[in-house]
């Protein structure tokens, strides 16, 4: 990947692609977003992107030496990054769905979007595991737990390439991000050294990425920033052609992260020029090199006269670029219709982030079912919070059509009640695209906590917004764009906020938007009704007041941990045995604190109720090959419509090596009536029970398991199941 003034506002600059690309090109990325193609800011709307496109390809083709196809890739997180696409829930957000089926629908639009406007490949999904919450990049996963990733990553794999082996001209190739082990830096910074063993890697990070590549047929493959154990991702051969193309059989493009083989000389200093800096990242498996500056692939002839590389592994490299230009038909279709935009940010699709953004709501609390409010009997209502009046999309956003705040939608949607409104807290000034955020003076938000009170004084209710967004807490891209936390509390004055405002003692709601899970204890202790409400996309504002006064009956469950502190880090559920034994000491005045997580995975409650009954295994003895079945009957019995996410854990009780005290192994989402009931089944092959021995042999050992089956990781009821040697 080059970098040159392609584009001159909003229009194709051939001449200087005539210079600098005579001979053709291989990809391009984010026509769309302007960052890296030298766009100006205000970027070009879905149709001008086709438009440029066709422009693009018609000059690569008629107007290089060898005439081939151009790809073009994009970002497309959650949503086509494209001005106009449509902005669905963050990734952790929709995570919290648990909806595999919902999960393929929201991604099979993001792949029309991205053909309407000639994208081929796109750079998702995201298949890391959050296992340290303080890393800003948290957002953009899926969680913590590798089974789920795995299930919700090959539903976004397959929605965007499709049923056939190879993408028709509705459906593009995908790019898994980013394979290793993202998700947990030393110290939560991003980027930062992960040192973990063979075992945690296959048992843990691989599984996800694993499942994309064999059961979905992901096309792409990003190699992670991070080293591991010593080895950088993009210098890891073992990784990236050992296991990636020998073990699992892929037979796709492998493309660095931004800057990222740079840093092999710049950052980890194992490469002592450019040269040889490529090399290792050619040698080990990287295809195609994404940079802004200087290319460091451009020094492979450099490395092939010092017999740092060969012309061999350079050819392979061109080859799978080829491959994945025949397999996506651009020589046979090169170029795009472009009346087929009005796709882009459709209304269809705006009604299908409405449904997901209602799906990824997670109700963490509501003691005396305060929730949902009564409209008759709340005529007016105080909205308050730095969030009310916001529609915060989270990072790899771009500009849809449409949004909504929850303030405007409440207003909108409810003109039988009266609502007012106050900031209550100013949570940052605004910054740049990089460059360190700046929190709000104290002293002006006294100001803004008074004028909250003294609005708040003479309505009925009070519903909080706050959290954080995603000028505080995002990717961290270098050590002037920080984005990583060091405290995981409600950050600025917003517990001032919510300790003033709770002196009212009026009926008191909150949500909580943020891209990770806040640590908010104090919150927790202060407030009856509290709504995991993390970024809902752009129909957050419709959501959230569906939500609020009953339309949307919250069925989502926690995808990640919510930790106590920081101190109680890690707060993944899948701990050993040996992990979280005692309580920790806390101070002169506190009790000790408990080593439990403040709100476990799994973890969601509902405007009704459902009740677990007459847990039963159809046979209790099994041999290491055979199949059994679990049933669990769930009711409904509360008063109104709900979903429920029935969950399957196994413990091994006793192992030649260590294992987790449970980890999820399926789950189902229901639709209960009330009084209704369901019975859910479970099919336990033995690939739910194997794990690696001693020896780092995938086995099933004989002796006894429990099987847990319940609505989150620490609430379920348990069946022994016996395996015996046959």
């Amino acid at each position: 990947m080059g970098k040159a003034k392609l584009f001159t506002e909003n229009k194709f600059n051939r001449d200087s692609a005539m210079k600098a690309f005579p001979d053709g090109l291989g990809e391009i990325l984010s026509m769309g977003q302007g960052s890296y193609v030298s766009f100006p800011q205000n970027s070009p709307h879905a149709a001008q992107v086709a438009v440029l496109a066709n422009e693009v390809q018609y000059y690569f083709i008629t107007g290089t030496r060898l005439g081939i196809p151009v790809l073009f890739l994009e970002e497309a997180l959650h949503g086509l990054m494209v001005k106009d696409g449509t902005m669905f829930p963050s990734a952790l957000g929709m995570a919290s769905s648990w909806n595999e089926e919902l999960t393929r629908e929201v991604f099979e639009a993001i792949a029309l979007e991205a053909r309407a406007v000639g994208t081929h490949r796109v750079l998702a999904p995201v298949l890391d595991l959050a296992l340290d919450p303080r890393w800003g990049r948290t957002e953009e996963t899926m969680g913590e737990d590798p089974y789920l990733v795995s299930r919700l990553g090959v539903a976004k794999v397959k929605a965007l390439q499709g049923n056939s082996a190879t993408p028709d001209s509705n459906h593009v190739a995908s790019n898994l991000k980013h394979f290793g082990a993202h998700g947990q830096p030393e110290g939560g910074v991003n980027g930062g050294p992960v040192f973990v063993s063979e075992r945690w890697l296959r048992e843990v990070n691989f599984p996800s990425f694993k499942a994309a590549i064999i059961e979905a047929k992901a096309m792409g493959v990003m190699p992670n920033y991070n080293e591991i154990s010593g080895i950088p991702t993009h210098a890891n051969k073992w990784m990236l052609t050992d296991v990636l193309r020998g073990e699992w059989g892929f037979k796709g493009l492998v493309i660095s992260d931004l800057m990222a083989v740079t840093q092999l000389t710049t950052l980890h200093h194992i490469a002592a020029d450019s040269a040889q800096g490529a090399a290792m990242a050619l040698n080990a498996g990287v295809d195609i090199e994404l940079t802004l500056n200087e290319a460091m692939y451009s020094h492979l002839p450099e490395a092939v006269k010092k017999g740092y590389t060969s012309l061999a592994n350079i050819n392979k490299a061109v080859l799978d670029v080829l491959k994945m230009k025949f397999r996506l038909g651009l020589f046979e279709r090169p170029y795009i219709d472009v009346s087929h935009t009005d796709v882009v940010g459709s209304d269809a699709h705006r009604a299908l982030s409405l449904k997901a953004a209602c799906q990824s709501i997670v109700l963490l609390k509501n003691d005396g079912g305060i929730l949902p409010f009564d409209r008759k009997k709340y005529k007016r209502i105080a909205i308050i919070g730095p969030n009310a009046d916001k529609c915060i999309l989270g990072g790899y956003s771009q500009i849809p059509r449409t949004t909504s705040t929850p303030l405007a939608a409440l207003k909108e949607k409810y003109k039988d009640v009266e609502f007012v409104y106050a900031e209550g807290v100013r949570l940052n000034t605004l910054r740049a695209s990089l460059g360190p955020a700046k929190f709000a003076p104290h002293d002006e938000n006294s100001k803004r906590i008074q004028e909250a009170v003294n609005i708040a004084k003479s309505a009925d209710a009070i519903v909080l917004m706050i959290g954080g967004n995603d000028n505080i807490s995002r990717e961290a891209t270098s050590a002037y764009s920080p984005g990583d936390l060091a405290n995981l509390e409600l950050l600025g004055d917003q517990n001032e906020l919510i300790d003033s405002l709770m002196t009212l003692n009026k009926p008191t709601a909150a949500f909580v938007f943020s891209g990770l899970p806040i640590s908010f204890a104090h919150l927790q202790k202060a407030v009856p009704a509290i709504v995991q409400s993390w970024y809902l996309g752009q129909e957050t504002g419709y959501a959230v007041a569906e939500t609020l006064f009953g339309e949307n009956n919250p069925s989502g469950k926690l995808p990640i941990s919510i930790a106590r502190s920081v101190g109680h880090l890690p707060a993944y559920y899948f701990a050993k045995p040996s992990a979280r034994q005692v309580p920790y000491n806390a101070d002169n005045i506190s009790p000790l604190l408990p080593i439990t997580p403040l709100y476990p995975f799994g973890f969601g409650l509902s405007y009704t109720s459902f009740q677990y009954n007459n847990l039963r295994i159809a046979k209790p003895i099994i041999t290491p090959d055979e199949n059994v079945t679990v049933t669990v009957d769930v009711k409904n019995t509360g008063d109104r419509n709900g979903e429920e996410i029935v969950q399957l854990y196994i413990r091994d009780r006793v192992s030649s090596v260590t294992r987790p005290v449970k980890e999820l192994k399926d789950f189902r989402r229901i639709a209960l009536a009330p009084g209704a009931t369901k019975q859910v089944s479970f099919t336990i092959t033995p690939d739910k029970l194997k794990f690696y021995d001693i020896n780092m042999k995938k086995v099933v050992e004989p002796g006894d398991f429990d099987i847990m089956v319940g609505p989150s990781s620490q609430k379920h009821d348990t069946v022994k199941l016996t395996v015996v040697k046959k």
